[in-house]
């Protein structure tokens, strides 16, 4: 979180979006009595009010506004104050119907939900400007009001719009992009292929649907355009909110999810005082405490520090095919791994359960059944938690090990017409994130262009298909002082247009990695390729397989049989004082274990400790004492090296801590 403007409540922050306007007004006290009864401190409020706020266009009603941030004050509870702007009014829309989002294929979009709204829409941008300039000047010295939360779940809805107006507002960021150049523009999409070449501005549209694939650096440069065009109205809101508060800090809820990857958070984070995230479970997920894990890390990384848990469920969404209730203990548990990765708040969508709308079978803090109900009681109990872990607030998680997560080259490699559909930029990550998770090595995510790679002593590049010759000399200089370095397979092949490196794969890290492949061989969905040479007995791979010749490199695996048999699958190469690996195809799951941990010990990286299998570690180290956070994942509960005082139940530590079957067991551990 932003030093600058910081978030002014002690310890770790605990509630969830309040929406007192679904409800009658002698409801209220009931939520403030219940709301102290389970610790809360700050809820957001206002997220989804346009329509209450402003009736009317330039009309505005501010009562009801005034009564619940008074009532939230008078209890000791502070306020998330929302720009209402993701939900804008029938009015808005009757008004200005242009203002309405159009798919690609030309279908526009009707109002009646969230989020139905031209991002490129000079009406919508008046608008919410306008709206937030009438919150600002009325709360901006209002006692409850300790953050503001702007919009909501940008991209979520209309990641994109098709219209005329977003087309003439692509053309305006793509002349910026190339510099009012043409030729250059025709050159970065290579316009020679299908007869694409432009010669006005005006003839360029967006990649709406076409009879073919479509240019790859079209879309490309549209994703990186939908992601400006949505940040352009978050800093307009911003600004407008810092004129009338200039020490009240602000945010918006990140999407950072497996199925969600419409914004470049990398461009977004710098923008914003502190950094929050929606995060859900996904049913289909046998592991969701990874995805938990590799999502706070992520967010961690962003924020370069502690961050905010916006929203998680209590229990069941409603937004999936089946939406499955949680488990006894796991909503303590999810929770509390936000808090182990970096999180200072937690909080919930939503406060109490909506009996009507669109989200009425979402789960809350206040279920349908009330207060006689499990939920309400691990809300409680959570709560009390976070309480005692107040002193964990700022302390941070360091790492030797550091991840390249990358937007662009998460788009470019999901475009159409890649050699297999079924390479997924996230699955790709997660492959080679899980096994460090298990070990207990904590990881951060950079970007392939950071600077200060020196701090880690193993960089890992799972997927990094698209990578800009400045990014890829930036790796090789962490290799040639010293450090590690990993690639997976399929990366360095194109630059930041989408353009092949020629000369033989994996293009720009052909030489750091002492390799050269000059044919793809992906695998068929279902087949499978043996390994051989230092692996576990029964080693296989699937998904990918490429021709490897060494050109420096020494081969550690090869392919024990079909068309490649005998040819490197994973290499070692020493480049300059340190070492580069590829690994040019997907082992099975306990291969690539094995073989990171190979790969670690190069790199003379250990874990926490050896912890039992099921367990996880995380280490955040404070001012004058680390806190050690043990989660256990198998139901059976552990015994773990600790010494200092666990915080949850008081009790001191010496020498071992038990961690109860399926619970949490935090550590203090003096310096």
């Amino acid at each position: 979180m932003s030093t600058a403007r910081r978030l002014r409540i002690p310890g770790i922050a605990y509630g969830g979006d309040y929406n007192p306007e679904q409800w009658p007004e002698e409801v209220w006290a009931e939520d403030m009595r219940l709301m102290r009864e389970a610790g809360v401190t700050m809820v957001s409020v206002g997220i989804f009010s346009w329509a209450l706020l402003e009736p009317a266009e330039g009309v505005y009603d501010f009562a009801r506004m005034d009564k619940i941030l008074d009532l939230l004050h008078a209890n000791g509870i502070a306020a998330d104050l929302a720009t209402p702007t993701a939900a804008p009014p029938a009015w808005f829309f009757r008004k200005h119907p242009e203002a309405l989002p159009v798919d690609k294929d030309g279908r526009t979009l009707s109002y009646g939900s969230r989020q139905t709204f031209c991002p490129s829409s000079p009406a919508y941008r008046r608008a919410a400007l306008r709206i937030t300039e009438a919150l600002a000047e009325r709360y901006a010295t209002h006692p409850a009001v300790a953050m503001w939360h702007i919009h909501n779940e940008y991209g979520c809805h209309n990641d994109a719009c098709y219209c005329d107006m977003s087309a003439a507002a692509f053309r305006t960021w793509l002349r910026a992009r190339y510099g009012d150049d043409l030729d250059a523009l025709n050159h970065a999409w290579g316009t020679t292929f299908w007869s694409q070449w432009y010669y006005s501005w005006d003839q360029i549209q967006p990649p709406r649907t076409t009879a073919a694939p479509p240019n790859p650096t079209h879309r490309l440069d549209w994703r990186r355009f939908c992601s400006d065009e949505l940040l352009s109205l978050c800093t307009a809101e911003r600004e407008v909110l810092r004129r009338a508060a200039p020490d009240t800090p602000a945010t918006t809820n990140f999407l950072i999810l497996r199925t969600i990857d419409a914004l470049d958070y990398w461009r977004w984070a710098p923008e914003l005082d502190i950094l929050s995230n929606d995060h859900y479970l996904l049913s289909d997920d046998p592991e969701s405490e990874v995805d938990i894990a590799l999502h706070g890390d992520l967010m961690r990384s962003l924020a370069g520090g502690p961050w905010f848990l916006m929203e998680h469920s209590t229990g069941a969404v409603n937004w999936q095919p089946v939406n499955r209730a949680k488990l006894p203990g796991e909503m303590r548990r999810n929770a509390l791994a936000h808090v182990a990765h970096g999180a200072d708040g937690i909080a919930f969508f939503q406060w109490r359960a909506a009996k009507a709308g669109a989200e009425q079978w979402h789960s809350a803090m206040l279920p349908h059944a009330g207060t006689d109900s499990q939920i309400w009681r691990d809300v409680v109990q959570l709560g009390a938690d976070l309480k005692a872990l107040a002193e964990v607030r700022d302390s941070a998680v360091t790492a030797e090990v550091a991840i390249v997560w990358d937007w662009d080259a998460r788009w470019a490699l999901e475009l159409p017409s890649q050699p297999s559909g079924e390479l997924r930029y996230q699955d790709l990550v997660r492959d080679w994130y899980t096994p460090l998770w298990r070990a207990g090595v904590s990881v951060d995510f950079v970007r392939a262009d950071d600077p200060r790679l020196d701090r880690y002593k193993l960089v890992l590049a799972p997927s990094l298909y698209l990578v800009t010759e400045t990014a890829a000399a930036n790796l090789t200089r962490f290799a040639e002082r010293g450090g590690t370095l990993a690639v997976g397979f399929h990366s360095g092949m194109v630059d930041e247009n989408a353009h092949v490196y020629l000369g033989g794969y994996p293009g720009a890290f052909r030489d750091v990695l002492g390799v050269i492949t000059d044919e793809l061989f992906p695998l068929l969905p279902g087949t499978t390729t043996g390994l051989a040479g230092d692996v576990p007995a029964g080693a296989m791979a699937d998904l990918w397989s490429e021709r490897v010749r060494l050109t420096g490199a020494q081969s550690v695996v090869t392919y024990a049989d079909g068309p490649l048999a005998g040819h490197p699958a994973v290499t070692r190469h020493r480049h300059g004082d340190g070492i580069a690996w590829y690994v040019a195809t997907r082992p099975d799951q306990d291969t690539l274990a094995a073989l990171l941990d190979r790969i670690r010990q190069d790199a003379g990286v250990t874990p926490e400790q050896d912890i039992p299998v099921g367990v996880e570690v995380v280490r955040r180290r404070g001012a004058e004492a680390d806190y050690l956070f043990l989660i256990d994942h198998t139901g059976k509960g552990a015994e773990v090296l600790a010494e200092g005082v666990e915080l949850l139940t008081g009790k001191p530590v010496s020498g071992t801590v038990s961690v109860p079957p399926g619970g949490v067991a935090v550590v203090r551990e003096p310096r």
